[in-house]
C-alpha cells in the first residue's frame, strides 16, 4: 500500500543512507548527529538529558510511548533531543503515572519526529559506519516528490544534512548550562537538618537525579553554570566540587578544564561523571578521542578494577579519555604535578576507560551514570564514597590545621 504523503517522512544520513518512515511529533526538519541509545526503558529521561543536545535519537527498543510522560520522571525542564527516531509508537498511553501523550510532548516543544522506520537497518548502519550528521525531513521540509526519492532529491537532502557542524570541536555545555546558580537542600531523613557537606556542583548539562541524589545523602548542593569560576565555586566553602555530564567535544572545554585544575591545586576533593571524568582526564593531562558510535544504553558491563566486581550500568557519551590502563601513571601534565593515577573502571565490551582515580588527591571520576533512572543502580555507592571522600578531607585538614 502506498504511503500517505502528507504523513511521509524520511531520515537522511550525511554518507547517502536514506529511510522512509512516517511523521511524528512535529513536522518539519530535525539535524543533528544521528546516535542510538539502547535502553529498553526511561524514553522521558532520555528525551530530557541535556546530554543528547543537537543529536538525532533512535531508540534501538522497538515500541516506545506505552507509558506515556509525566512530572516526575524528567531530568530537566525541557525535551534536548534535536530529533526523536522510533519504530512503533504506542497507540495510546497505560500507566498509572502517566498525565500526558509522548507524542503531545513531542509537538508542544517543537521536536521532529519519525515513526514505523526500520529501526534495525539504521543502528546496523551506524554499528558499522560510525555516528554521523543526519536529518529528519517531514511535511513542508521536504522537496516536492520527495516520495519518489529521485537522485536530485537525495543529492538535495544529503546537501543540507552536510552543510550542519560535526560534533567534533563542539562546544555546547554554555547552551544546556543553567543561567543562574541555585541550592538543593539535603533531603528525606536529612530534610532540615545541618548539611552533613557543602558541594558546588557545575551544570554542564547536568541531570536533575544526581543533586537530588546527594540531596537524599545529607548534601547541600550549590549548582553552578557552566561560565562560573573559581571565586564564584569558593563562595560557598565546599567541601567538594562536582562536574557534570554535558554534550559536546570535551577536546573544546579548556575553560573548565582550568577550573578542574584550580580544584586539584586547592586540595578539594573533585568527582566528575561523564563529561566531567573526560574533563578531569584532560586536567590531569590525558588526551580524548571521539568513539565510533559512543556508548548509550542502560546494560553496559563496567568492572570495578579495584574489587574485581562487575556492575551494570547506563551511559551516554560519544567521547573517552585515552590514559594508560596497564598500570598507575604519573598524570602528564606540568611534570607530574598531580602524582599518580589510575584507571579505576574498564568497560568490558569495549576496554574503554570508564573511571579515573588519582592516587595522591582526593579525586576521581567515571565515565557512566550513577544517578540513573530508570535504572541500573549498582553504582549509586559512588555517592557515598564522595561524601566519605569530603568528610575525610574535612577532618584531615582541621587535624593539620
Amino acid at each position: 500500500m502506498q504511503q500517505d504523503s502528507s504523513d511521509l517522512a524520511l531520515i537522511v544520513l550525511e554518507d547517502g543512507f536514506i529511510a522512509k518512515g512516517k511523521a511524528w511529533g512535529k513536522r518539519g526538519r530535525a539535524l543533528g548527529e544521528v546516535v542510538f541509545a539502547t535502553g529498553m526503558t526511561g524514553y522521558q529521561e532520555t528525551l530530557t538529558d541535556p546530554s543528547y543536545h543537537r543529536q538525532i535519537v533512535i531508540q534501538t527498543a522497538p515500541h516506545i510511548g506505552n507509558t506515556g510522560v509525566n512530572e516526575v520522571d524528567p531530568e530537566s525542564g525541557r525535551v534536548w533531543v534535536a530529533g526523536y527516531v522510533v519504530r512503533d509508537r504506542a497507540r495510546r498511553a497505560s500507566n498509572w503515572r502517566s498525565t500526558g501523550d509522548l507524542e503531545d510532548l513531542l509537538k508542544s516543544q517543537d521536536v521532529v519526529g519519525i515513526c514505523e522506520v526500520d529501526t534495525r537497518a539504521l543502528t546496523l548502519h551506524l554499528r558499522e559506519a560510525g555516528a554521523m550528521r543526519g536529518g529528519i525531513f517531514s511535511g513542508d521540509a521536504l522537496p516536492a516528490g520527495a516520495a519518489y526519492l529521485d537522485q536530485a532529491t537525495r543529492d538535495l537532502l544529503v546537501s543540507v544534512v552536510r552543510d550542519q557542524p560535526v560534533m567534533t570541536g563542539a562546544a555546547l555545555a554554555a547552551d544546556v548550562s543553567t543561567p543562574e546558580k541555585y541550592v538543593v537542600e539535603p533531603a528525606g531523613e536529612y530534610e532540615g537538618k545541618e548539611p552533613l557537606a557543602v558541594v558546588a556542583a557545575l551544570d554542564l548539562g547536568i541531570k536533575a537525579r544526581t543533586p537530588e541524589q546527594m540531596a537524599l545523602r545529607g548534601i547541600q548542593v550549590h549548582v553552578f553554570p557552566q561560565h562560573s569560576n573559581f571565586a564564584d565555586i569558593m563562595s560557598v566553602n565546599p567541601d567538594g566540587v562536582f562536574f557534570s555530564n554535558g554534550p559536546g567535544d570535551p577536546a573544546s572545554a579548556d575553560h573548565e578544564v582550568a577550573l578542574a585544575r584550580a580544584v586539584l591545586d586547592a586540595g578539594i576533593p573533585f568527582f566528575g561523571i561523564c563529561f566531567g571524568n573526560q574533563i578531569l582526564g584532560r586536567a590531569l593531562g590525558y588526551g580524548t578521542y571521539k568513539l565510533a558510535y559512543g556508548h548509550r544504553g542502560v546494560n553496559q558491563p563496567v568492572v570495578d578494577r579495584e574489587s574485581g566486581k562487575v556492575q551494570i550500568t547506563a551511559h551516554n557519551h560519544g567521547f573517552a579519555v585515552d590514559a594508560p590502563v596497564e598500570h598507575p601513571s604519573v598524570a602528564p601534565f606540568d611534570g607530574g604535578r598531580y602524582g599518580r593515577v589510575e584507571v579505576s573502571h574498564l568497560a568490558l565490551n569495549d576496554g574503554v576507560v570508564e573511571g579515573l582515580r588519582a592516587l595522591d588527591l582526593p579525586a576521581f571520576s567515571v565515565q557512566y551514570h550513577p544517578e540513573a533512572a530508570a535504572g541500573p543502580h549498582d553504582a549509586q555507592y559512588l555517592f557515598d564514597k564522595f561524601l566519605r571522600i569530603m568528610q575525610e578531607t574535612k577532618e584531615k585538614n582541621a587535624t593539620q590545621n
